[in-house]
């Protein structure tokens, strides 16, 4: 909304001095044309923002003008400063507005705060691109318009048509009743009912998303946590491969990043964790735990740990003449 826009042009301004226009609107997400309108606006309704001519010029606000927003002390503002450092917002495609937040945030403090919180925050890194131990796994990637719909479905309590594209079929619409969004590992899910039965969406799957002005077909409140946990048990139910494995601590994250689920995890005695995983199939289960080497040991199946042993010896008899 512009009202929103035009409170973020002034928070920048107070906050990082003289910008020129180009600049603003790569904050802004908008073009420079628009940031042209929102600086004669600011101006028409008296606040104090001037353009400055020449090659280091731009646009600033007088010295002394600020905006008044209180209620957030030194730790509160450090505390959503550093929060707002992670990744979780990319899923649900409210990255544009926790920025315009955080401004918000800062701009909340009394001036001798203001350096000290933005130091202190820089100080935290949240869930970095790269790992000292293995690469990150990639973030979903949610198209914008249908993320914003699906939110405002979610949130007005309206029904939600989808074109979704499930496992090993093609692209179709379907009409479902939207109960609440999940991020799991930098994965958005969108927890519905489809004609009086639960379901669980990706929504890196969803390619078009519309909020439909009929109420959604729901309970008036919901247990997320205690929902997400039943479907995940239900999940695990189905023809899936359990598998209980021991695993280095430095290659949690690894088996994690390849296994369907891990249901339990607890320290073994010997430093090693003890993993309850679940894997899709026999080959998929060989497969992740052949990349992780002697960092790993399957317990049980046992026909998972005849066909790594297998392996393991037609490996050893290929390496072990000279070439």
């Amino acid at each position: 909304m512009r009202a929103d826009r035009l409170v973020s042009l002034v928070l920048l301004l107070r906050q990082r001095g003289r910008m020129t226009a180009p600049a603003l609107a790569r904050e802004l997400e908008v073009s420079t044309r628009t940031v042209l309108r929102d600086v004669e606006a600011l101006s028409a309704a008296g606040v104090p923002v001037y353009a400055e001519r020449g090659r280091h010029g731009g646009f600033a606000l007088l010295p002394g003008f600020r905006t008044e927003l209180t209620g957030l002390n030194h730790e509160e503002a450090l505390a959503l400063l550093t929060a707002g450092s992670g990744r979780g917002e990319q899923v649900f495609g409210l990255g544009s507005a926790l920025a315009s937040a955080m401004r918000k945030v800062v701009d909340a403090l009394p001036e001798d705060h203001r350096s000290t919180a933005n130091d202190a925050a820089r100080r935290f890194l949240v869930e970095p691109e790269t790992d000292l131990l293995s690469r990150r796994t990639v973030t979903d990637e949610v198209s914008r318009p249908a993320m914003s719909e699906i939110r405002r479905a979610v949130l007005a309590g309206h029904k939600l048509r989808l074109h979704y594209t499930a496992t090993d079929q093609p692209p179709r619409w379907r009409t479902v009743d939207p109960i609440g969004l999940v991020t799991v590992r930098d994965r958005g899910y969108l927890l519905a009912m489809r004609a009086g039965a639960d379901r669980t969406y990706r929504l890196s799957r969803v390619l078009a998303a519309e909020e439909l002005p009929e109420p959604a077909e729901r309970p008036s409140r919901v247990d997320l946590d205690a929902a997400w946990r039943e479907r995940c048990t239900r999940f695990l139910s189905t023809d899936h491969l359990p598998v209980l494995v021991r695993v280095r601590p430095e290659r949690r994250e690894d088996l994690l990043a390849t296994a369907v689920a891990v249901r339990a995890a607890e320290p073994d005695t010997d430093g090693w964790l003890r993993l309850e995983a679940t894997f899709q199939d026999l080959w998929h289960a060989e497969w992740a735990l052949w990349q992780l080497g002697t960092d790993a040991e399957a317990l049980t199946p046992e026909p998972l740990r005849a066909a790594l042993r297998d392996r393991a010896a037609a490996m050893a008899t290929r390496y072990g003449a000279p070439s």
